[in-house]
């Protein structure tokens, strides 16, 4: 195999091109994670469904210090992915081992702005696996900017608001913070920011959130593994208490401890 006209790992190249694997995505700061029991969790969880396997944390934890070290970061994003070069879609259940790929680079940083999001209809496949198949997530957004938005947000079948193209949303009524219910990816961060909010005393649920039905929201809000940002608008809808709610989540977030990798 080559790529660009050199010659690259077959083995390594083939399975990429095979993309059945899961992964999770964080950030370390100081050489620590916070909610890498969550990160750790997700990733046992894939692995178990998509190979019939599970991970050596201890010996997971030892290939990201190496791949840390070896950038001399302490902080940094990363991106740890479980795939299989032995995996043969011809024959799906064959045992074969896992492997581990991980990646390191510059720390990510929330969107400094309010963003704008267009509505679109999609659900995810297997939304409750971080896995391979971000096409369509990528295909989505590149569509929402087209049309001058900043990001998509997905829609299903029934009008109900999921989740974003990568990142989780929630809502802020002026009274108390609402988490859409919908089949989407549960993000590590969203739920360290439910644990948060239930340690700060705050007001929140999980119910449905209909796309017709947003001027009965103040403000909205994104998370993922880069952070929390606000929402300004969501098609024609605008929101003027986004700030609010973000300021509720960022102190939410700070909660949550940075465990030492």
């Amino acid at each position: 195999m080559f790529c660009n006209g050199e010659p690259v790992d077959a083995a390594l190249v083939s399975a990429a091109l095979v993309n059945y694997g899961h992964f999770t995505s964080l950030q370390v700061r100081g050489g620590a994670v916070q909610g890498w029991a969550l990160h750790m969790q997700r990733l046992q969880q894939g692995t178990r469904e998509l190979f019939d396997a599970t991970l050596d944390e201890g010996q997971l934890r030892a290939w990201l210090r190496q791949a840390l070290q070896h950038g001399e970061l302490v902080d940094a994003s990363v991106r740890i992915t479980v795939f299989a070069r032995d995996f043969d879609f011809r024959r799906p259940l064959r045992a074969v081992p896992v492997d581990v790929l991980i990646a390191v680079g510059a720390p990510a940083a929330r969107p400094a702005l309010a963003r704008s999001v267009l509505p679109l209809a999609y659900q995810r496949d297997l939304p409750h696996i971080k896995h391979l198949g971000t096409f369509p997530l990528f295909h989505h957004r590149r569509q929402a900017v087209q049309q001058g938005f900043d990001d998509a947000v997905f829609v299903d079948t029934a009008g109900r608001i999921s989740e974003g193209s990568t990142w989780n949303i929630v809502f802020w009524d002026g009274a108390q913070v609402v988490w859409p219910q919908a089949a989407a990816l549960r993000g590590t961060t969203e739920q360290l920011l439910v644990d948060g909010l239930q340690w700060q005393g705050e007001r929140q649920l999980r119910r449905e959130v209909m796309l017709d039905a947003l001027a009965a929201f103040r403000g909205a809000a994104a998370c993922n593994a880069s952070g929390v940002w606000s929402l300004a608008r969501i098609g024609d809808q605008r929101f003027g208490g986004s700030d609010e709610l973000l300021l509720r989540l960022q102190q939410a977030q700070a909660h949550a401890a940075w465990q030492p990798l």
